[in-house]
């Protein structure tokens, strides 16, 4: 059985994700910026793997300081792959006041709709989510759903941003989301998580 921790970083309060097995192995979804207190944490661990659930520079600012120290790839939707490069595209020039533009190297690794990751000995499903940006997946684990800014505890993503779609997020979450089991657990991209039960009853967005 795998371990779930939430590191919260950065001045957005970006949540990243941490999970790991008995065998001191593990991934990270979404390292944010200021990470330091991630990097401490993972500093004896073998870390496998990196999975962004979308390219906007507040899920993307430790990137590079844990892929170098860990060797590990980096996963990312094919359709975002410019944006890890691309300050403007994944938002970081747009605030200044929050931080300096943030750039990283491609991805090692493109996710595609339907995919299945094996990490850590277990199976995730890769879900394409888009709506908050044309690139958003989803990482389903078992009951665990890791869905980036697409979904959060009685609210939902914007959509505003380049590539941004109201129709195209409303769609990800009814007709892939609110599929899913309603016991199925939410870590979103900011904020508490949720079940896909709770947001079906009290969300008042979708």
């Amino acid at each position: 059985m795998l371990k779930i921790e939430k590191f919260t970083l950065g001045p957005l309060a970006t949540n990243a994700y941490l999970l790991t097995n008995e065998l001191g192995q593990g991934i990270v979804i979404d390292p944010g910026m200021n990470p330091d207190m991630l990097l401490e944490r993972i500093k004896d661990l073998d870390i496998q793997a990196i999975v962004l659930t979308h390219a906007h520079f507040d899920h993307i600012g430790g990137v590079e300081s844990i892929r170098k120290s860990k060797g590990c790839p980096v996963y990312l939707h094919q359709i975002e792959t410019e944006w890890l490069e691309n300050a403007e595209y994944n938002g970081s020039l747009l605030w200044p006041e929050v931080g300096p533009p943030i750039t990283t190297d491609p991805p090692d690794v493109w996710l595609e709709e339907g995919q299945a990751l094996t990490f850590l000995g277990e199976t995730f499903q890769v879900m394409h989510t888009p709506g908050h940006s044309p690139g958003s997946v989803s990482l389903l684990w078992n009951d665990q759903l890791f869905c980036g800014d697409v979904l959060f505890r009685m609210s939902v993503g914007r959509t505003d941003l380049m590539g941004g779609s109201s129709k195209e997020l409303y769609d990800s979450i009814h007709d892939k989301l609110f599929i899913l089991p309603d016991e199925t657990v939410v870590h979103p991209g900011h904020g508490p998580g949720t079940t896909i039960g709770y947001e079906k009853q009290h969300n008042p967005y979708v």
